[in-house]
């Protein structure tokens, strides 16, 4: 019997995923949950030229390592602690280096493809979708990359165009229909995130009996 509880939380980059699972955080306290993120579990391009990196798809279900993924939820879930990877975004590749993560009873892995997969679903307890129009996310994602990933306005409107876009109406929406819950991510309302912590804490209470 596993010992924590995992809640999804799936969207469209820029959707307002990260904010929801803070909110949780905020709500529930931080000694009581512990953030996954998808992302980090991006395959590493070391290998690879750096030119040709930066024109991969970062948005295709097979630039993640979900198998290892998996494999850190379940052992999470089961009360072990992690070697959790490190992504370099600017260089896209995974650090030599890791970091230590501890089991705790609430694991919330948030990320655009999570809900995609099959097995990463089994192992949720919840599942929500963020679900936010693109031009939002597209202008929230704009401002982040430039910000914080160093990319140039050119290159972020060539992904999200090639790859982004295409990507969420292949596999990001169609995933909607797993979800146990939506939430709009156009402005958060207090009573979507209410309702959301208020399933969780019964989750939690459930399993403490």
């Amino acid at each position: 019997m596993k010992k924590g509880i995992l809640i999804g939380i799936a969207g469209a980059s820029g959707s307002g995923k990260t904010f929801v699972a803070n909110s949780i955080i905020e709500n529930l306290g931080s000694d009581k949950a512990v953030i996954i993120q998808e992302d980090s579990y991006y395959k590493d391009l070391s290998d690879v030229l750096y030119e040709e990196r930066e024109r991969r798809n970062f948005d295709h279900p097979d630039s993640f390592d979900h198998d290892l993924l998996a494999k850190h939820l379940l052992q999470l879930l089961n009360g072990e602690i992690i070697s959790h990877p490190i992504y370099d975004y600017k260089l896209h590749t995974r650090s030599k280096e890791t970091k230590t993560v501890e089991p705790c009873g609430l694991i919330i892995l948030e990320g655009i493809l999570i809900l995609n997969n099959a097995r990463l679903r089994e192992l949720m307890d919840y599942r929500v979708f963020i679900d936010t129009a693109l031009d939002i996310c597209f202008v929230r994602r704009l401002k982040r990359d430039i910000e914080e990933r160093e990319r140039t306005v050119d290159s972020v409107i060539w992904q999200y165009t090639k790859t982004v876009r295409p990507m969420y109406l292949q596999f990001i929406e169609p995933s909607k229909q797993y979800a146990d819950i939506f939430i709009s991510g156009e402005g958060m309302n207090s009573e979507a995130l209410d309702i959301l912590t208020t399933r969780i804490n019964s989750l939690l209470n459930n399993r403490d009996q």
